[in-house]
């Protein structure tokens, strides 16, 4: 046996292999926990995973085993939606959507007309996503294809699974960001440079109905319905102003996902950010084609666009990812989102629970994204995607863990207490790519 490419991790392990279900008691095999596991990888995949006692007989002479039992180990968190190009504009004041499109990111977005901007970004982004933990995110380049030529570099030079696409928007905007004649022409481009190459995929792009005209929706639609491993990511029903407009657009379509479905927009590997006011029919539209609603709750809250109607969604058979929606969102962790996640749920007498959270980060996004056959679980021959996570990060999350008397006790103290402090590593295709300042 080969040890050079053989890296061993002692740690306890947590692992979802399918919906948990909503209650405060996970769903008997839906949770795999090794309290003193082994994490075996060879190269970028996953090897072996178990309780070290049983796999320790059978582990290559003279390979060092990495020592984390006081750590904890999980899959690399996933973000369903994510503007990269909005990062500077986290948490700029008082707007809710129409206005922060006009007043913030508008003008941001012209700035990445300039190529070197758009690098310097893309390498900060994925910087501070590998400080929060994330490995693999579905985002939104601007309307510049250079913007999307940028991130994908910077991608593969670090070996990430991501998704990304540049915006369609046609019209509704500033005449710097329209892209008029070019954008289905600039994406048929991006699509033959980067989709399905290492470990990239690319997504169609549409910013949302209103800032594309029919004529560039149903050519998106066609770019969709002659590949069908590409993604498609737009916004649905994030803002009332938001509805009232689509109406005035669109007289003659029965609603606004009936404009994305017109147009051939709406299947298995599609995602709609927000949807917050959609009826359940709508919701059983979505799930007939096998399309998923990105839960923003930090961004829904931040705006205040509404609060995501979770409790609909299982009852619909609706299936949903959850996002940071970076920059509306507040923070790029995924421990944050799943605050927020709690605390909109709680507003609405359905609060998240702790195997419900870290399920969706991991697995349940995976899953809901069509990526479960390459990452979302610590399985063999999956791609090594994970994230290192400290419990005793800081004195005030370690206080509270050290009185927790069981896992979920301590998932939860974790979903609400912990951030970017607490990922004491991130590894991405069996390399680690962040690392904690511990000085």
């Amino acid at each position: 046996m080969n040890s050079s490419t053989d890296t061993l991790i002692r740690a306890e392990l947590i692992n979802f292999t399918r919906d948990p279900g909503d209650d405060n008691t996970p769903q008997p095999g839906s949770v795999e926990h090794y309290g003193d596991g082994l994490l075996w990888l060879k190269g970028q995949h996953i090897h072996a995973v178990g309780h070290f006692s049983e796999l320790a007989p059978s582990l290559p002479e003279g390979c060092a085993v990495l020592d984390y039992r006081d750590k904890l180990i999980m899959p690399g968190f996933i973000d369903a939606h994510v503007h990269y190009v909005q990062l500077d504009i986290m948490a700029s004041y008082g707007r809710q959507l129409l206005d922060w499109l006009n007043d913030y990111t508008f003008p941001e977005e012209c700035r990445f007309t300039s190529h070197a901007h758009a690098e310097t970004l893309s390498n900060v982004f994925l910087d501070e996503m590998l400080r929060a933990g994330t490995t693999t995110a579905q985002v939104f380049g601007s309307s510049h294809p250079g913007s999307v030529d940028a991130f994908f570099t910077a991608c593969k030079k670090r070996r990430l699974r991501m998704m990304a696409g540049k915006v369609l928007m046609d019209r509704n905007a500033p005449n710097a960001l329209l892209d008029e004649g070019s954008g289905i022409t600039d994406t048929e481009r991006l699509i033959e440079d980067w989709h399905g190459k290492d470990r990239l995929g690319y997504s169609v792009t549409p910013r949302f109905a209103p800032t594309s005209t029919m004529a560039q929706m149903d050519a998106a639609g066609a770019l969709l319905r002659n590949d069908s491993t590409l993604w498609l990511q737009t916004h649905l029903a994030e803002n009332n102003s938001e509805l009232d407009w689509v109406t005035e657009l669109f007289p003659g379509s029965r609603d606004y996902l009936a404009v994305y479905e017109e147009a051939g927009l709406v299947g298995p590997r599609s995602t709609f950010a927000h949807g917050i006011h959609i009826d359940n029919d709508m919701r059983k539209r979505l799930a007939d084609r096998g399309a998923n609603i990105a839960f923003c709750p930090s961004s829904n809250l931040f705006l205040g666009s509404g609060l995501f109607d979770r409790q609909a969604a299982y009852e619909t058979g609706m299936a949903f990812t959850l996002a940071s929606d970076i920059g509306a969102g507040t923070d790029l962790s995924g421990f944050a989102t799943l605050k927020a996640a709690y605390q909109v749920g709680q507003l609405s007498g359905q609060p998240l629970t702790a195997w419900q959270g870290f399920y969706g980060l991991t697995m349940g996004n995976a899953k809901a994204l069509s990526l479960d056959s390459h990452i979302g679980q610590l399985a063999p021959a999956l791609e090594a995607d994970f994230v290192v996570i400290d419990p005793n990060a800081t004195p005030l999350l370690s206080r509270r863990i050290s009185h927790c008397k069981t896992l979920g006790e301590r998932l939860f103290a974790l979903m609400i207490l912990a951030d970017d402090r607490a990922i004491y590593e991130t590894w991405a295709a069996g390399q680690c790519q962040h690392q904690r300042d511990t000085t």
